[in-house]
């Protein structure tokens, strides 16, 4: 184990990278050019310390690894603490690939003020890897409210018409719902007199406060994933983020909400969590079944994405609560692999909107002559959003129900009824769009660029690696979850 402070070195990479880029001048041109230059290798970096960290992590020990501690104010108990589980360390490798491929396609892509942009995004990097390293729950709520406001940005600068809007309706939604949760901090902190998680997960709180405390939480987390009926900003949101924007919105951010239920609510406050897994379950299947047929309605590819990823983090936290082995494996291997299908499924609407400006359906027909690369690689992505089993979807939803049917065979019964609902919405678009032959109002599409096939085939291989090869991250967090489950009271 090295000494090197290496989750802070990960953290604060970015941030220097984003003071630099602050600080770049020149004409426009040359500014876009070096900043952008500056953000993708930052970024690069970035992602070999992460596989350094990878190298060194050992996955056979339940126990946070790379731990950083330091007193920042000790008459609260407050610090400056770090570590990492098998969990954590994939969080923040899926954090430190989507970063740079969307540097990369950004150029591409977003055309203005390309310096603010790569400070916000830079920024927005380092702000999710805290989320994702920090073991002090007064600097996880910092981290975790302070990624709002790079997104804020991002869509609100960068995003489509109504930009303001959506970025508004974001922002001020999950930062309301994140009062309940500050004010559950204050209860818990001052109870047991500290703020580190570790310790919190060993206190235990009286049954009656762990019901209020968990609800205050699960506003804010729920307000994250989204679950229905807190989901109402997502569409908005991705439908007028840039493409890079809508990538991580998918791909990293729902995945907060997730990873702060299985870091915070799940071990902190177990009877509480237990008491409300029945309603959260309902919530979720809620989620999968409405989104689906909402989604089956969308006239506009990006929207459809969008609600269908409230129907897919709907397994992740109906999985979560299951409180079984499979379930949790199956949650987290769920929110890897729509980390990667939902970045790549908006890549590639993001693909067609930068030649048509357009994102409507019916705009498009029979892809699969003028643009055959494309439509394979968007089929084989397809294929795995729907659990085609040899991908990633298959493994992550497959666990998932047999997680819920565990707990409840009606309940699985009605999880796995969502798949069927995901295939048709999801297959339709790719017969609409893909095979039919029809007037379309667009037409001389290109194939993929290189630069386009090179970011597409890294989403393809990944997700049939995983499929292939699931063990490759189910071994890899099973000391982790096996301890998340006997951390529970009462269990």
């Amino acid at each position: 184990m090295t000494s090197f402070p290496i989750l802070s070195s990960i953290i604060i990479l970015p941030l220097f990278g984003a003071f630099i880029a602050s600080l770049v001048k020149g004409n426009e041109k040359e500014v876009t050019k070096n900043v952008r230059d500056l953000a993708l290798w930052v970024s690069l970096v970035e992602l070999v310390l992460v596989f350094l960290l990878l190298y060194q992590f050992n996955a056979s020990s339940d126990a946070f690894q790379f731990v950083e501690k330091k007193i920042i104010f000790s008459k609260f108990g407050i610090s400056y603490f770090l570590g990492v589980d098998a969990v954590s360390v994939t969080f923040i490798l899926l954090t430190a690939i989507l970063f740079p491929i969307c540097i990369f396609y950004s150029k591409l892509s977003i055309k203005l003020r390309t310096k603010e942009f790569m400070v916000s995004f830079l920024v927005l990097e380092a702000l999710v890897i805290g989320v994702f390293s920090c073991l002090d729950i007064i600097l996880f709520y910092i981290f975790f409210e302070s990624l709002l406001i790079p997104m804020f940005l991002i869509i609100g600068i960068w995003g489509g018409k109504r930009r303001i809007f959506a970025s508004y309706k974001f922002f001020l939604y999950t930062l309301a719902g994140s009062v309940f949760f500050l004010l559950a901090i204050i209860v818990m902190a001052s109870i047991a007199n500290t703020t580190s998680i570790v310790e919190l997960d060993n206190y235990y709180f009286e049954s009656g406060l762990q019901n209020i405390l968990w609800l205050g939480m699960f506003i804010s987390f729920a307000i994250k994933v989204p679950m229905w009926p807190f989901h109402t900003w997502l569409p908005d949101a991705h439908v007028e983020a840039p493409t890079v924007g809508s990538i991580i919105l998918a791909g990293i951010l729902l995945k907060v909400g997730g990873y702060a239920f299985l870091r915070l609510s799940l071990p902190i406050l177990p009877d509480a969590s237990i008491y409300f897994a029945n309603y959260v379950i309902v919530l979720s299947i809620i989620a999968i079944i409405y989104t689906s047929f909402v989604a089956l309605a969308q006239k506009d590819m990006k929207k459809m994405i969008a609600y269908s990823s409230v129907a897919h983090m709907g397994y992740v936290t109906a999985a979560i609560f299951s409180f079984t082995e499979e379930g949790i494996k199956g949650a987290i291997f769920q929110m890897v692999s729509h980390g990667i299908v939902s970045s790549a499924l908006f890549l590639r609407i993001g693909v067609l909107y930068e030649q048509t400006k357009s994102r409507e359906i019916s705009n498009y027909s029979f892809l699969v002559k003028s643009m055959p690369l494309f439509s394979l690689f968007f089929i084989v992505i397809v294929l795995s959003s729907i659990g085609l089993p040899g991908t990633s979807g298959f493994i992550g939803e497959l666990m998932s129900v047999l997680g819920v049917y565990k707990y409840n065979a009606f309940y699985g019964f009605l999880v796995a009824f969502g798949l069927i609902l995901g295939a048709i919405y999801m297959l339709k678009l790719v017969k609409v769009i893909i095979f039919v032959s029809g007037d379309n109002k667009v037409s001389n599409l290109k194939d993929l660029v290189l630069t386009e096939n090179i970011l597409l085939l890294i989403f393809v291989i990944s997700t049939i690696l995983l499929g292939l090869f699931p063990n490759l991250l189910l071994q890899f967090i099973d000391v982790s979850v096996i301890k998340v489950l006997t951390n529970y009271k009462g269990l």
